[in-house]
């Protein structure tokens, strides 16, 4: 009774965070077109710049001729896309499972991809945000890759989380966990790519070390790529690598690309904004009110994530 209460308490200011950053994601997808194909940020640089991608395809006539904007709009539909399919369901809609949630039901959160990127952004943020904390108490500094053009980062930005979440998650996790779990009459190659939870997974722990060690060797390659951060991103990145392969372990490829999207796309949409607008470089634009606003929110509703998910914890304890 006193954590239905607790519930009760907190659940309809949760909901409501919920939905103001569901309008926040949602808002992102044509700010970040207006900037990609109408603004200035790329300086001498457009939209109609030439994609080198792919170099070893020309040959063949595959990539001749693409410029960036076919690119970034071909990654900016494909999001879009899983952002309706994540509003749509799997279970329930994203509006039937706030209500359920306002109800005070910590399970009703399961039924809804978008619920769940919500979810384990906000606490992937609070997490980051404690850990830069802790490595500046020590003198590590988290220092982005120099990059020369604002379109091209941005560009760059958006196309990785497709390429990152292909070859960390699917490939790096789902394919062995398919090899491990699958049997006779269990879900097929490309169901249980798009969803892991569909495979027989009695056993976890081979499930959770691969996680764990994929998230590592995510949070490795962010420091030793040729365009590079600071050491200092190790540890962040190494903690999102671990969330967001929990996460596609759980529910599915949607929730995990949308996160890693959250994480690019999204934030820098409002960064180039600010940066547009203010005619400030992207870098001090993070210190703009509206990003600090932005960031109090997701951490607000990273901590009361955190919260809930001890409350479920506890209740399924009290089960057993």
């Amino acid at each position: 009774m006193e954590t239905y209460k607790i519930l009760q308490s907190i659940a309809i200011p949760y909901s409501a965070l919920i939905s103001v950053i569901f309008g926040i994601m949602a808002f992102s997808f044509p700010i970040g077109a207006y900037l990609f194909f109408n603004s200035q940020i790329g300086d001498d640089i457009s939209y109609g710049y030439p994609w080198s991608g792919f170099e070893f395809i020309k040959g063949f006539g595959g990539s001749a001729g693409l410029e960036i904007a076919d690119v970034f709009i071909a990654a900016w539909v494909f999001f879009l896309i899983l952002f309706t399919i994540s509003v749509l369901g799997p279970k329930r809609n994203f509006l039937k499972v706030l209500s359920k949630i306002m109800a005070g039901s910590c399970g009703a959160q399961n039924g809804n991809y978008l619920v769940q990127t919500v979810k384990w952004f906000s606490i992937l943020i609070v997490l980051s945000e404690i850990t830069d904390i802790v490595q500046q108490k020590f003198g590590i500094e988290t220092t982005a890759p120099p990059f020369e053009n604002d379109l091209l980062q941005f560009f760059g930005l958006t196309i990785s989380p497709i390429l990152e979440e292909t070859a960390f998650r699917l490939i790096l996790i789902g394919v062995p966990l398919f090899l491990w779990y699958s049997r006779k009459g269990s879900a097929g190659f490309f169901k249980s790519l798009w969803n892991p939870s569909n495979l027989p997974i009695g056993d976890s722990k081979k499930a959770i070390i691969l996680i764990v060690a994929v998230g590592v060797f995510f949070g490795a390659s962010h420091i030793i790529s040729d365009q590079s951060w600071s050491n200092g991103k190790f540890v962040q990145a190494a903690i999102s690598g671990i969330i967001i392969g929990w996460v596609y372990y759980k529910y599915g490829f949607v929730a995990s690309i949308l996160i890693h999207w959250a994480t690019n796309y999204l934030i820098y949409s409002y960064g180039y904004l600010v940066s547009s607008i203010n005619e400030i470089p992207v870098a001090t634009a993070f210190s703009h009110s509206l990003l600090g606003t932005i960031e109090i929110l997701f951490v607000i509703t990273g901590l009361m994530s955190i919260f809930m998910l001890l409350i479920d914890y506890r209740q399924k304890k009290l089960e057993v």
